[in-house]
């Protein structure tokens, strides 16, 4: 896993040239106030909080890269930490941030409150805000005043989050809640990016759901064990749910009981999603324009829009913003591929991730690569590059390139109590 004889020259200058510009996304997009992340850029409306929990990351990550100095990274991090902490927490559909240490998907960046009358309370969202909260809580050690704050901000929203009142259907865990509706009808179950939402229910120090949490998740994988272009591995058709819960947390060497059962971690899993996703784009069964073994990935992403598209006499439906995929039973796909598919793969299958990036960049240039990173998505079947930057698929290109090159967001977040008692309640140990 990881780089196996070190990476050439070349590829580190292009890593860091694609850090330093996914990184100012991050600078510029973020609220100058409040340090709230935008779920999309340059066209901003709301903030993502799942999005924010990448920034959080980044700032750590971007002063270690020299891109910004230990002062700026704790002035971010404050902004963001003291209004998620000081806002308002309630029942109410109106003028409040979140409810039972929860937070709503999307917030407006100026003030952090609800967006809008249809954003849900969301259990993932939170996970993935909360991944760059511990983030900050472990990186900024310090003995002053400021670091010292972020420490406690830090400490206090991840012990706030009630996590058994999310179980409207014991063991598992809701994927959310509405002000006036109650809970979502769904639960999170089968293989996805929600593994961090059941580990930091464990992992709680005050509010943790119980031991039947975990091996009531991995009884939900179902018939996803299947092979998918030659690979044989648990099936989930968008890259992301291979991706999200592993920014954070290195599961490179340890299984619970269904990786003992199977005989590998679930950080090889990936590598196997990742290398059958490649293979399906070489095989290219739609026909697709720019599928090729340096041309792949599917995901959640942005896309041309509802139409049907006449191309070499035959007609391709396309979609606005989906979650494309292909996997074990599952195929999404109009042809539009995201370089954050490629990108959030790159700790697990260097080997074939990094030729994507860096064939997206030749091939299309500054039409898809700007100053602020990777555009969202193209599609070179219908002629179409997205005009958007979205804050949850730029954050597992900054952050997946970091973990690939120094490992640091797994080493800071590894030895947090949260996620250590998490693991270990799963049933999470070194493989032997």
């Amino acid at each position: 896993m990881g780089w196996v004889s070190g990476p050439a020259p070349d590829d580190e200058r292009f890593l860091d040239d694609l850090q330093r510009r996914t990184f100012a996304w991050f600078a510029d997009a973020a609220h100058p106030d409040t340090g709230l992340v935008p779920d999309r850029w340059p066209r901003p409306d709301s903030c993502s909080v799942a999005a924010v929990g990448f920034g959080l990351t980044a700032w750590g990550v971007g002063q270690s890269r020299g891109w910004l100095t230990r002062h700026d990274a704790v002035r971010r991090t404050l902004a963001t930490l003291r209004l998620l902490h000081d806002a308002p927490q309630g029942e109410a559909a109106t003028g409040t941030s979140g409810h039972r240490g929860f937070f709503h998907h999307f917030l407006d960046p100026a003030t952090g409150l609800r967006w809008s009358d249809d954003v849900e309370l969301s259990s993932v969202d939170t996970a993935l805000l909360l991944g760059g909260v511990l983030f900050a809580e472990r990186w900024f050690d310090g003995d002053d005043a400021a670091e010292r704050e972020i420490r406690t901000l830090a400490d206090a929203l991840h012990r706030r989050v009630e996590w058994p009142w999310m179980q409207a259907r014991p063991p598992l865990i809701s994927m959310g809640w509405l002000p006036g509706k109650g809970f979502l009808d769904a639960d999170w179950c089968g293989y996805n990016e929600a593994m961090l939402v059941v580990l930091l229910a464990l992992g709680s120090p005050t509010h943790p759901v119980g031991d039947d949490a975990w091996p009531a998740w991995a009884a939900s994988y179902g018939r996803t064990w299947e092979e998918f272009h030659g690979r044989t591995h648990l099936g989930f058709g968008p890259l992301f749910g291979h991706q999200y819960s592993h920014v954070w947390v290195d599961f490179r060497g340890v299984r619970d009981d269904w990786g003992r059962a199977h005989g590998l971690d679930y950080a090889e899993n990936s590598r196997r999603a990742a290398h059958a996703q490649q293979a399906y784009a070489v095989a290219n069964p739609g026909g697709f324009r720019g599928y090729d073994q340096d041309v792949w990935g599917l995901t959640a992403c942005d896309g041309p829009g509802e139409g049907t598209h006449l191309v070499d006499g035959r007609e391709v439906r396309t979609h606005g913003y989906l979650a494309r995929g292909a996997g074990p039973g599952w195929v999404e796909d109009d042809g539009t591929i995201a370089p954050t598919a490629a990108g959030g793969c790159l700790p697990f299958a260097p080997e074939i991730a990094l030729p994507a990036l860096r064939a997206m960049a030749d091939r299309y240039g500054d039409a898809l690569l700007t100053e602020h990173g990777f555009l969202d998505a193209i599609n070179p079947t219908v002629g179409w590059v997205d005009d958007q930057h979205l804050g949850i698929d730029q954050g597992p290109i900054l952050l997946m390139a970091e973990n690939l090159r120094t490992g640091l967001v797994w080493d800071v977040v590894r030895g947090h109590p949260v996620l250590r008692r998490g693991l270990a309640r799963a049933g999470f140990r070194p493989a032997r």
